[in-house]
């Protein structure tokens, strides 16, 4: 917050607040200590507005609606139904247009739904605040908060401003959707050093998060737009979304397509009107035809059907598609950026180590389920045989607050999640809070104070004998200790021992909990801070951390095999983030990159470790945001996952923002594109299948339909330039579009992912949808099927064969040769000469089935022929047709086996 978003009289207030200590923020803000005026409260929400964060501006309902319709695929289909429009096929017309608007619509809806991110992030703002005003507490409507107000903070409420806290009892609050911290901070009243992170900045609370314990003053020191919240608004608010990859693909290509066909398009008119002599009107109708035969009508409809077969097949999988594009540049995915808790974690504090005099014990099981075993050096052993390990345990569940709960087999904690870590650990061993509660009754309690670092408890065990358990910080648990316990019983401290173990834990990124006794009660039978100053036992250091999920763990070396970096950037500590990303395969050997790094680094320097370096800890919503930049610049299709407020403009400008859907937060959900049900990263590698099976399916349909519609085209061109009597008449041309658009090409979005998919490196991110191959087969199969409907008209023409009956059998060909190469697109270079290939998908056995009987009434039916001008044909001439379509099937299907064979050579190189 900078010093113009204060009060008049206080314009050299600081932009760091964490950085003046409580009686500096009095003065700065002119703060009394009964609170501000009512007066100067009014003077000031009149000066600097209301506490919320204001609308963004929006185009009207009427220009959005507008603006979905400038897009190429839309131009396309528009363009297509003004030909047929032209040649009065007003059927095909009203077909082409309701899909056009059907799209509009669609994405008019959808632009609806992502504007609702930012009326998510306003929502986290607390309804009400607590302040002292005139010496009076009193409860207000917390848009009516104002700079220097004092604030009231307990357990359970949202805090409604950012607050500088001036007085701290035992807070605690719940930060993880604003910095990605995994477990509740412990706040003060501290100044912190300027370049502090915000997760690191004790003395201040911020709007939106949540307080979990204990109670707090603040000075308000920042509202609406300039807290923490606003920053993050005013980021998504300037963060204009991406085409996707194959959108800006599918763009070059229509405009190359539209340009190619104009131009074929107008050389033949002037070819046949001023070189051949043919009229004007007759050159005309050829001319629309041909273009009718060259457009693509298809591709706008099968790419929606295909997208839309993605988004139901992902729903399946648990993940939610709210952008259809979304579905296909998963597929082309190259880096991965994840947060850490909640999604590669199980955002559940485990305890995995015990260490004890003597002994370092593993404990199994993650999550709060109270399942695992303990086990030294790999073999598993009985705790009751282990009296230092079962005492730590005991100490571990009496000195507590938390409880753990049971509800429809989930287990969850109430309370502090270390807290519920050590429960957790007691059920394991078989002591639970039942049997403490019983056997060991609470007499009193210290609770845990941030000042002292410690909490005490008092009880009596079941033979009346005194007990006092200590849990807290491990430097503050060993200056109260002179003895440690270990399978013998009470030795003198070997403080150098536990100070190397607790290092050595530390190191693995476990944090820290020690654990210690004294048979002894207190001097007053009730606890006082002089009760625990020396004396003590040490029992145990405690190691825990948020695991990774195993399923996680499976999921990055997929998406490794598949070509995909991942990459951590996180909120939590580096050596945390480190520990886990080793788990889980993520910067093994790398350093881990703070937020503070990033920020003194220009764009330049940030790209290049970006792009070397995969653990990042202790970022800010703007670091996620420039990480994610920086990648894009570098040429990556970025995917960001994330589950807090703070991921919310990462997830909004990358490529794909993946949010999670049960723990994440609504701002998260409303700036992503896909939101997972499960929270689980797997679920994002099974996506990235889903996405690369939607660009393969794309992919076969364009190479199945331009050599369709290239061989018509160069049908008819032939029949010009060489003064033929021309095989397929305008309206012939349009029947084999209709039909082979709305049947056979469809069936091609249902085609199942290859074998191999997941095995595959990414696709580059600029490679052309007409690649040279590309262009070959387009090329190749055109004129295999000229060749087969052109050579079978002038063979038949040849012969004496009615005009007619020699055109029917040029339309029969190129209907066939299509149904035959439908089965050879199946696979862009696998055989489809097996069991698999020929029937793996029925969808395609059923569109030929589809396709036979409208080709057998186009060509026997008297209404049909009355339309077309088509004639019956024999049954040999029958076998002609299929001949011409065979040719078209074994070119092909050798063709495959010639490319196959020269990438098998070109990966193996020169011997």
């Amino acid at each position: 917050m900078n010093a113009r978003s204060t009060a008049g009289s206080f314009e050299r207030a600081p932009d760091q607040w964490h950085t003046l200590r409580p009686d500096e923020i009095r003065h700065h803000l002119q703060t009394p200590h009964g609170g501000l005026p009512e007066a100067e409260a009014r003077r000031r929400l009149a000066q600097y507005g209301p506490n919320r964060l204001a609308p963004p501006k929006r185009r009207g309902p009427l220009l959005r609606l507008l603006m979905q319709f400038h897009n190429i695929l839309l131009y396309v289909m528009m363009g297509a139904a003004a030909i047929t429009a032209v040649l009065g096929h007003w059927v095909d017309t009203g077909v082409l247009l309701a899909a056009v608007v059907i799209n509009a619509i669609i994405g008019f809806i959808q632009e609806g739904k992502a504007e609702a991110a930012l009326d998510a992030i306003r929502a986290m703002l607390s309804p009400h605040a607590t302040v002292v005003r005139d010496g009076h507490r009193r409860e207000i409507d917390a848009a009516d908060l104002v700079p220097g107000d004092l604030v009231l903070l307990g357990s359970g409420d949202r805090v409604p401003a950012d607050l500088r806290l001036v007085s701290v009892h035992e807070l605690r609050v719940e930060e993880a959707a604003l910095t990605g911290e995994s477990l509740p901070v412990e706040k003060g009243t501290e100044a912190v050093a300027a370049d502090a992170p915000l997760g690191d900045r004790y003395g201040m609370a911020y709007s939106g998060t949540l307080v979990v314990y204990g109670q707090a003053k603040g000075i308000v020191v920042g509202t609406g737009g300039a807290t923490e919240l606003g920053k993050i608004n005013e980021l998504l608010t300037g963060i204009q979304a991406l085409s996707t990859p194959l959108l800006r693909q599918i763009d070059r290509f229509g405009r190359f397509l539209a340009i190619a066909i104009l131009a074929i398009a107008a050389a033949t008119f002037l070819l046949g009107t001023l070189g051949r002599g043919h009229s004007p009107s007759e050159m005309f109708m050829m001319v629309v035809a041909l273009a009718a035969s060259a457009i693509p009508e298809g591709l706008p409809a099968i790419m929606t059907v295909t997208l839309a077969l993605g988004v139901q097949r992902m729903a399946r999988r648990n993940a939610i598609v709210r952008r259809l594009p979304a579905v296909e540049t998963l597929g082309s995915v190259t880096v991965i950026c994840s947060d850490k808790t909640g999604t590669l974690t199980r955002n559940e504090m485990t305890v995995q180590r015990v260490v004890c005099a003597g002994h370092v014990f593993d404990v199994g099981g993650v999550g709060y389920a109270p399942v695992g075993d303990f086990s030294v050096d790999g073999h598993i052993i009985d705790t009751d045989r282990y009296p230092a390990l079962s005492l730590a345990i005991r100490a571990a569940v009496l000195c507590n607050d938390a409880h753990l709960r049971e509800d429809d087999g989930l287990w969850r904690v109430e309370g502090d999640p270390t807290e519920g870590a050590l429960l957790v650990l007691g059920d394991k061993a078989g002591f639970t809070r039942n049997v403490a509660d019983s056997d060991w009754p609470r007499r009193d309690s210290i609770p845990f104070e941030s000042q002292h670092r410690f909490m005490a408890t008092y009880h009596r065990d079941a033979d009346g004998e005194p007990w006092i358990f200590v849990k807290g910080a491990p430097e503050r648990i060993l200056d109260i200790c002179t003895q440690q316990f270990d399978h013998d019983g009470e030795r003198p401290l070997d403080a150098d021992y536990w100070r190397r173990m607790a290092t050595d834990t530390a190191a693995q990124g476990l944090r820290l909990l020690g654990l210690a006794c004294k048979r002894a009660a207190p001097a007053e039978d009730h606890l006082r801070f002089a009760d625990v100053e020396d004396g003590y036992t040490l029992l145990a250091l405690v190691g825990i951390i948020d695991p990774p999920r195993e399923e996680a763990i499976h999921a990055v070396g997929e998406c490794h095999r598949a070509g995909i970096r991942v990459k951590m950037i996180t909120g939590d500590h580096a050596e945390t983030a480190r520990a886990i990303g080793a788990q889980l395969a993520i910067g093994i050997g790398k350093p881990a990159v703070t937020g503070a790094e990033v920020a003194i680094m220009d764009d330049a320097a940030l790209r290049r470790v970006a792009m070397e370096v995969d653990v990042f800890a202790r970022a800010s919503p703007e670091h996620k945001l420039r990480l994610v930049q920086a990648l894009q610049d570098d040429g990556q299709v970025v995917a960001m996952t994330g589950d807090g407020v703070n991921d919310a403009p990462a997830l909004k400008r990358a490529d794909v923002g993946v949010a999670m859907g049960m723990k994440g937060t609504e701002a998260a959900k409303e700036a992503a594109d896909v939101v997972l049900t499960d929270d689980n990263f797997a679920t994002i590698a099974a996506a990235v299948r889903e996405g690369r099976a939607v660009y393969d399916n794309l992919k076969k349909f364009i190479l199945f339909m331009l050599p369709t519609n290239g061989g018509e085209a160069l049908v008819v061109i032939a029949a010009i330039l060489f003064e033929l009597t021309l095989p397929l008449t305008p309206a012939q041309v349009l029947w084999i579009n209709m039909v082979t658009s709305s049947t056979l090409g469809l069936a091609l979005a249902f085609e199942p992912p290859e074998r191999n998919i997941m095995g595959r490196m990414p696709r580059p991110p600029r490679e052309a949808l007409l690649s040279g191959f590309f262009i070959w087969r387009v090329v190749m199969v055109s004129f295999l099927m000229m060749t087969g409907a052109l050579g079978l008209f002038l063979w038949e023409m040849e012969h004496g064969t009615s005009l007619e009956t020699a055109r029917t059998m040029a339309v029969n060909a190129v209907v066939v040769a299509e149904m035959f190469y439908l089965v050879n697109s199946r696979y862009i270079f696998a055989p489809v000469t097996n069991r698999e290939g020929l029937t793996g998908n029925r969808y395609v056995l059923a569109a030929i089935a589809a396709c036979i009987p409208l080709q057998l009434a186009f060509t026997h039916a008297p209404a049909m022929q009355a339309i077309f001008g088509s004639a019956d044909l024999s049954v040999i001439e029958w076998l002609k047709v299929v001949g011409a379509g065979l040719l078209v099937f074994c070119v092909a299907e050798l063709e495959k086996l010639v490319m196959r064979r020269a990438r098998v050579a070109a990966a193996e190189g020169p011997a």
